[in-house]
């Protein structure tokens, strides 16, 4: 992971805290999976989060979008990269 993305990680953490979430090993996963890769869909993000943790599903991937939409971290017209 880049300092860049670093920076970027520290900063979608923070603004979760923000909004009262735990920081749990899925989300982190998903930050990661999210800053590392041009992901076209949540289906694609989802298909890589798994290989990580078989553990995430489908739905965990859509909700953790929503609210990286709601905090203004991402924009799903851009292919779900981090707009920060």
């Amino acid at each position: 992971m880049s300092e860049k993305q670093q920076l970027q990680r520290e900063e979608i953490i923070t603004r979760l805290k923000e909004k009262g979430l735990r920081i749990t090993k899925q989300r982190l996963t998903l930050i990661d999976v999210i800053l590392e890769n041009e992901c076209s869909c949540c289906k694609e993000i989802y298909y890589k989060a798994a290989r990580v943790d078989e553990g995430i599903g489908a739905a965990t991937v859509y909700r953790m979008i929503n609210t990286l939409e709601e905090i203004g971290v991402i924009n799903r017209k851009n292919m779900y990269k981090v707009q920060m």
